[in-house]
């Protein structure tokens, strides 16, 4: 399978947030069409809903595992916990590579921001913020994660 990893680069700098970016990047893989997906996604950007708390490149990851993996079955333990690990394989690699999972440590802000207002998209918002990098190496978590034996 071809690289999508610039794909999802593209979708972040073209406005979506960075969960959108990366889930709507992959979702078709696993049946989903990629309008539902931006809307699925949309609420875990900027560290759920811009809270600032684990950055939506995770959440995006962790719902396309759960799409390709996930559970269904409420009394299957095993499943659940394969599912967990793999969650947890997926974001240790994410904090291991950037130094956090938590947005606002990865984007130097202190606390929870008071307004909920996404930040103007400009050449100075890309320029200072290291997104774009965490949208493409959560991308190429995926690419190695989930789809190499999709191929």
């Amino acid at each position: 399978m071809e690289s999508r990893v610039l794909d999802a680069v593209a979708l972040f700098e073209s406005g979506y947030n960075c969960a959108q970016s990366v889930f709507a990047t992959y979702a078709d893989l696993f049946g989903m069409e990629k309008e539902a997906a931006l809307k699925l996604a949309c609420p875990m950007g900027a560290g759920i809903g811009r809270m600032r708390e684990v950055c939506g490149t995770i959440s995006a990851m962790s719902m396309l595992l759960g799409m390709k993996e996930g559970n269904a079955d409420a009394k299957d333990q095993a499943a659940k916990q394969h599912v967990y690990e793999k969650t947890r394989q997926m974001a240790d690699r994410f904090k291991e590579e950037s130094g956090s999972m938590l947005c606002r440590e990865l984007l130097g802000i202190v606390g929870r921001e008071a307004s909920a207002a996404p930040s103007e998209r400009t050449a100075e918002y890309y320029a200072k913020r290291p997104c774009s990098r965490l949208v493409a190496r959560a991308a190429r978590i995926i690419e190695d994660t989930l789809l190499s034996d999709m191929e």
